[in-house]
């Protein structure tokens, strides 16, 4: 197998140790220049390119400065990463931050060209699943 299919394949990985890193510029650098980020159920959060990753991840590094990335479970068909997700750590005010989910990375190389970004902040204390579809088809309570 050559090296970049290897790296392709261990992009998950890859990603995950320089978030754990704190280092932007590692970070950074382990997306192309035109990147595109994707958030599906969000679609007001999309963005393309660097500045954007660099921001991002500059607040997050300052506001949870503990933070911990954790692959769950990655794999690669051609050129996408299935990935499962987590990342906690302790906010400044003292509280939890948590959030879990799921990141389907394009990669170009040892980069990712792309992203459908499904991590959401976990919700402890919420409703259990009836709760939750009769709210979400906003049915009348049984």
């Amino acid at each position: 197998m050559d090296r970049t299919a290897e790296r392709r394949r261990n992009f998950a990985d890859h990603l995950c140790a320089a978030t754990n890193s704190h280092h932007i510029e590692r970070l950074v650098d382990c997306f192309t220049p035109d990147y595109v980020n994707e958030t599906p159920v969000h679609p007001e959060r999309d963005f393309r390119g660097l500045e954007q990753v660099r921001r991002n991840w500059t607040r997050i590094f300052a506001a949870v400065p503990d933070i911990v990335a954790q692959v769950v479970r990655s794999d690669q068909v051609g050129d996408t990463v299935w990935s499962e997700w987590e990342m906690r750590g302790t906010r400044l005010d003292g509280g939890e931050h948590l959030m879990r989910g799921v990141m389907v990375f394009t990669v170009d190389g040892e980069r990712a060209s792309a992203v459908r970004f499904y991590l959401e902040p976990v919700n402890r204390g919420g409703v259990d699943a009836d709760r939750a579809v009769q709210q979400l088809l906003n049915l009348p309570r049984s």
